[in-house]
């Protein structure tokens, strides 16, 4: 969605189904000052991993699946929770989930003793950081031979994937400029050490649609992660018009968030965490001291004092 436009201008003679999700994804995520923001972002990477979006290893599986568990269900109570792992059905952190990976989850739960809800946010972020997917956001395309690959964008730069293997990146430095025409995409490289000359390289898209979508999204990852602030849209000219896109990012860039929240001063806000298996029905909200509701947290927010 463009939060710039109204939502039933973008969203004509449809049913609305919107999800709240994570656009920008913190190069270090364990850096985040608030605890319900770690925690949110742990929620989105669960749903990465869950569909697939994000894939992971047996034992990946198994230690993100232990420190959710203990987040969740706090310390192993053999009283409560069996060797074989069944309790752990309640949570969902795998596609599949094996009662082999349920049994080793709940070995390796039994070693996160006396670890806080948050402590165990912190860990499972530090270990979903190294995913080699961790944060990339996937457009399908086709090299100029025709072979499908993915571009990946991210807060490093671009990343082209063939088969699930990466087999090429760009480093934001390394790129000069961006382009789209029609349904053709285009990125110019600074020459390396021992070259003369700038290179272009350019993919195939599905459609033109497709191919402003991925150059917006560059546009702002770009933004967001490389610049203190948001480029000034440009003066236009009287008499003059201006061909090509006018699309600017506008929002609060990474440096600007990390100094507003160096700047938060307010009691932590609290909230309930619940069970991956009991969704909450009802989303209502309320902006004087209510309550938010997500699918998998409540949040409450303090009450505003009276100005006297």
């Amino acid at each position: 969605l463009n939060l710039e436009k109204r939502i039933g201008k973008q969203l004509r003679n449809t049913s609305w189904l919107l999800r709240f999700e994570v656009k920008f994804y913190p190069p270090d995520p364990t850096q985040l000052h608030e605890d319900i923001t770690r925690y949110l972002v742990c929620l989105q990477i669960r749903k990465d991993i869950l569909s697939g979006r994000i894939p992971c290893s047996f034992v990946t599986h198994a230690i993100l699946g232990s420190y959710l568990a203990q987040s969740e269900l706090g310390d192993f109570d053999p009283s409560e929770h069996d060797e074989q792992g069944r309790y752990l059905s309640v949570l969902h952190f795998a596609p599949n989930q094996t009662p082999e990976l349920l049994e080793k989850v709940c070995e390796l739960h039994k070693q996160h003793r006396e670890l806080t809800s948050d402590e165990a946010d912190i860990q499972y972020l530090e270990n979903a950081k190294k995913l080699a997917m961790y944060g990339i956001d996937l457009h399908p395309a086709k090299e100029q031979s025709g072979l499908d690959i993915m571009i990946g964008v991210s807060s490093s730069g671009l990343h082209v994937f063939r088969d699930r293997l990466r087999i090429n990146r760009f480093a934001w430095p390394k790129i000069l400029k961006i382009s789209y025409k029609r349904n053709n995409y285009y990125i110019k490289i600074r020459p390396g050490e021992f070259e003369q000359y700038e290179s272009t390289l350019g993919f195939k898209l599905a459609n033109h649609r497709s191919a402003k979508r991925l150059w917006k999204t560059c546009v702002e990852h770009h933004t967001f992660f490389r610049l203190m602030q948001p480029e000034p849209p440009p003066r236009t000219k009287l008499f003059f018009p201006r061909f090509g896109s006018k699309f600017r990012y506008s929002g609060k860039t990474h440096y600007q968030t990390k100094m507003a929240s160096d700047l938060i001063d307010r009691p932590a806000v609290n909230f309930r965490r619940s069970l991956s298996s009991r969704h909450l029905t009802n989303t209502t909200r309320s902006v004087d001291g209510g309550k938010l509701y997500f699918n998998h947290i409540i949040i409450s927010f303090p009450r505003k004092k009276p100005n006297i």
